[in-house]
């Protein structure tokens, strides 16, 4: 019965899917840190050392 129970997956082809969903992670948050730094940056100066001092006092 415990077989049933646990989904069988396939043994050499799970850290490969575990690598793309990590790639594919990687490149959503590298999406959203640069729409992040477009925003700051278009904040200006003022808005980008606001910033500066919320990441010192993190």
């Amino acid at each position: 019965m415990s077989e049933e129970a646990v989904p069988q997956q396939g043994g050499p082809a799970q850290p490969k899917g575990l690598l793309q969903q990590m790639e594919e992670l990687m490149a959503s948050l590298n999406a959203d840190l640069s729409a992040l730094d477009a925003d700051l940056q278009s904040t200006g100066s003022q808005g980008s050392a606001s910033a500066e001092e919320g990441a010192a006092t993190a």
